[in-house]
């Protein structure tokens, strides 16, 4: 058993029973038994069952978004949002998954046809994470599901009663139990899934766990994605004319989810001659957040999700203010129950710090003070991490030209913290490999045979 605490007060939700190596084999052995049958259903019927599920993720929104927010403690407005983000990416399946799945005919050579068509890899791992368990879950479990695998998923055990939800709506959906099976538990349950021969592993999470898992799974030489964490840098160049409108950008991409996303804003770069201006709006904003009751619409940060990570915070901002920096916001502490944190805006920064390095899942950002483009593109590209990178300027072409050296999955030109369904997400170095969404995405999940027909 464990239990599953409210961020929001410490206090616990409910006990939840742990699966065993016995039932993880067991659960295992049916989805493996059920594969065949499930991938020899005609492609709209398993689209079917998909699009009762979309439904059902509207018509139940509101006791989904509460569980959500319960145990993980984002504010509900953020809940319903993510419910809808996970819809239009469902949509997004349904209707693109017939093109990129249906068998393709080739240029003949002489009297040889040649095709392609697109097969299940067979059973599938999906250890998601709890930061967004609908956005990241729904990326991997739908395109699998439709592509005809059948999938061992693993919610996170910070968002384990979401998970349940989910795999509840998926069999009242028509999905057949034996073809989604959800495990629960926490680092030995995932371990578990290792020692199995699954035909394809996913996760999301921590480049660390992702190493690990890379390492043990290596030798059986199945496919592998890898959606790890980031230190995702926004540069804003000296020919913005509204700051006010690029900070409030800036501190949404920072603060949003209480940062905890693998594409939040976690470094901040400033050409010197809008420095000023930035910094001051930045922090009066900042100061104007509402942090409390995550229940509450009017709300705009809530809690952490794990208490574990206000020591990481804590630390990054004791590091970088013993190296000089200059803390502007988060001084005072909160009088709140849970695992609460004021955001903190540091100024005189450097990449001798923590902060400006280390990825800090969490609401604390540093703003650096830039010459030029020149510069700004070698401190953002001064990181083991690959995932996005966001410019704000006036002037698309000299944006361009700054974005095509970054050495990322995604770039963003005045915008960030951004996600499509049509396009690739995707990660460089220590933030993953593989794709998800778009029709990478699509197939990401099935295995292409080519067929070779004389006669």
């Amino acid at each position: 058993m464990f239990a599953v605490i409210n961020p929001a007060t410490g206090e616990k939700i409910k006990d939840l029973q742990e699966d065993t190596v016995e039932s993880v084999g067991e659960k295992f052995r049916s989805l493996k038994a059920a594969q065949l049958g499930w991938a020899a259903l005609p492609l709209q019927e398993r689209l079917q069952c998909l699009s009762r599920f979309y439904d059902l993720l509207e018509t139940e929104k509101d006791e989904l978004a509460r569980t959500l927010t319960s145990e993980m403690g984002k504010p509900v407005s953020q809940s319903y949002n993510e419910l809808k983000g996970a819809r239009n990416r469902i949509r997004f399946f349904l209707e693109n998954s017939e093109r990129w799945l249906s068998e393709e005919w080739i240029t003949t050579e002489g009297g040889t046809r040649e095709k392609i068509t697109y097969e299940p890899l067979g059973v599938i791992a999906n250890i998601s994470a709890w930061n967004y368990p609908y956005l990241v879950g729904v990326n991997v479990f739908v395109p699998a599901l439709i592509g005809g695998n059948t999938v061992c998923y693993k919610p996170s055990e910070y968002a384990s009663l979401t998970g349940l939800k989910i795999a509840s709506m998926l069999y009242r959906s028509g999905v057949p139990e034996n073809c989604f099976q959800a495990v629960i538990g926490g680092r030995e349950t995932g371990e578990q899934l290792l020692d199995l021969p699954f035909d394809g592993f996913y996760f999301t999470g921590s480049y660390k766990t992702g190493k690990h898992i890379a390492e043990r799974v290596a030798a059986r030489m199945v496919p592998c994605q890898f959606e790890l964490g980031g230190k995702d840098p926004l540069y804003v160049m000296d020919d913005v004319v509204d700051i006010d409108q690029v900070a409030a950008a800036a501190l949404e991409g920072v603060v949003y989810n209480n940062g905890q996303s693998c594409c939040a804003v976690e470094r901040i770069y400033v050409h010197e001659d809008v420095y000023d201006t930035f910094l001051e709006s930045f922090v009066e904003q900042c100061n104007h957040m509402v942090i409390g009751d995550p229940m509450d619409s009017a709300t705009d940060i809530g809690p952490l999700s794990r208490k574990e990570q206000m020591a990481v915070l804590n630390d990054q901002v004791h590091d970088a203010r013993e190296k000089g920096a200059i803390q502007h916001t988060g001084v005072e502490p909160l009088d709140l129950r849970g695992y609460y944190m004021r955001p903190v805006v540091l100024s005189n920064v450097d990449h001798s710090m923590k902060v400006m390095k280390d990825e800090s899942f969490g609401p604390v950002i540093g703003i650096q003070k830039v010459r030029d483009d020149e510069e700004a593109a070698r401190l953002m590209m001064d990181t083991e991490y690959g995932l996005t990178a966001a410019v704000y300027s006036d002037d698309y072409d000299r944006a361009e030209k700054l974005m095509k050296t970054m050495h990322t999955g995604t770039v963003y030109w005045n915008c960030c913290d951004r996600v499509s369904a049509g396009l690739p997400w995707s990660g460089r170095k220590n933030s993953g490999f593989g794709s998800t969404l778009s029709y990478t995405g699509i197939r990401a999940f099935v295995q292409p045979k080519a067929w070779h027909l004389r006669g």
